[in-house]
């Protein structure tokens, strides 16, 4: 039972958190934590319950070692098939082959436990496995609460009373021809504007925020401000900021248009949805006012699109999280150090 107590109190910590700042990681972290707290406290309480305790627990117990086994094949062996489909539709870069390179790093990583297990001595090969799984045990959890929260924080954005709705470019095509992606984008913001702007008194404004890349025409704001006017946005109603080349960029300068209109703004920022969170997170470290929300993507290019964003949340606390990978490899190292000695001994 304590698992699940456990479990309560984070989801309690959860809950705060959630309430004080939706968009800060460690929400995630937490969320993770009750999920995982949650499944043990689940297999350890079937035991204590009356009558077919035994027959539920055994049922359990058999249902996670099926999740722990078969999971990780299942979900290497999407990854790999979503990989294909994105080596057929999109161009080859480093970006649209993650989920191929991820998933084939899985079947590697299983092969490699299973060639560890069956050896009957032990050797440098163990150790090197032991490691690659605690390593990928503890990424894999901050994966799946990323993703879990980024989720969660989907459907939890806040709209009510905001002033500006702030649409992120992602690149042109054609030096001058808004893409599908970005034209997502600007529905979703379309959307909402015309939802704020329904409101008695409101009168928000629409800021499109792209600068111009060294192979388009014009910038990504000026054909995304195009792109809303054609379908009946008031040209008055649209704001370009147009000197943007990152996220970051695009919410800073995107900030700054917003406290010379307005100093205490609330604002609504619209990306694509594999997307959202990480630029939640950045929003949070800019001291932006407002929430992000987002728009639907092509089914195959989620995935690769969510890794690349975990990697670079990843990255963005790598002092913690590369700490902590050292760790991991630090300690079985520094236990095969003691026992060796004490063998000597």
């Amino acid at each position: 039972m304590l698992a699940i107590y456990l479990a309560v109190v984070v989801f309690g910590v959860f809950v705060v958190g959630v309430w004080r700042d939706p968009r800060s990681f460690s929400n995630a972290v937490f969320l993770g934590l009750c999920l995982a707290l949650g499944a043990l406290g689940v297999v350890d309480s079937a035991h204590r319950l009356p009558g077919a305790s035994g027959d539920l627990a055994r049922l359990l117990v058999v249902a996670l070692g099926l999740l722990v086994v078969l999971g990780p094949f299942v979900v290497a062996s999407y990854l790999v098939l979503n990989g294909i489909t994105m080596l057929r539709r999109e161009s080859i870069r480093l970006g649209n082959l993650l989920s191929l390179l991820v998933g084939i790093g899985m079947f590697a990583l299983v092969g490699l436990m299973f060639i560890a297990i069956r050896r009957s001595q032990y050797t440098a090969l163990d150790m090197f496995t032991i490691i690659a799984v605690l390593l990928s045990g503890y990424v894999s959890f901050l994966l799946v609460s990323y993703v879990s929260y980024a989720f969660v924080y989907g459907r939890i954005t806040a709209r009510r009373g905001a002033d500006f709705v702030v649409v992120l470019g992602s690149g042109l095509i054609g030096g001058d021809r808004v893409p599908p992606l970005l034209a997502s984008r600007l529905e979703r913001g379309r959307q909402l504007h015309q939802a704020l702007a329904a409101r008695p008194k409101a009168s928000p404004m629409l800021i499109v925020s792209g600068g111009r890349g060294s192979d388009e025409q014009v910038s990504e704001a000026e054909a995304m401000a195009r792109y809303l006017i054609e379908r009946g946005v008031p040209a008055e109603s649209v704001t370009r900021e147009d000197q943007s080349r990152t996220t970051e960029e695009n919410l800073t300068f995107s900030k700054a248009i917003m406290e010379r209109f307005r100093p205490r703004y609330r604002c609504i920022v619209v990306t694509s949805n594999f997307h959202v969170f990480r630029a939640a997170i950045i929003a949070r470290r800019l001291g932006v006012n407002g929430q992000v929300t987002g728009a639907r993507t092509a089914g195959y290019y989620w995935p690769s699109a969510t890794l690349r964003e975990f990697i670079a949340v990843f990255l963005s606390y790598k002092v913690v999280n590369l700490g902590i990978c050292a760790l991991i490899v630090a300690l079985p190292l520094a236990y095969v150090g003691v026992e060796s000695l004490r063998g000597h001994w």
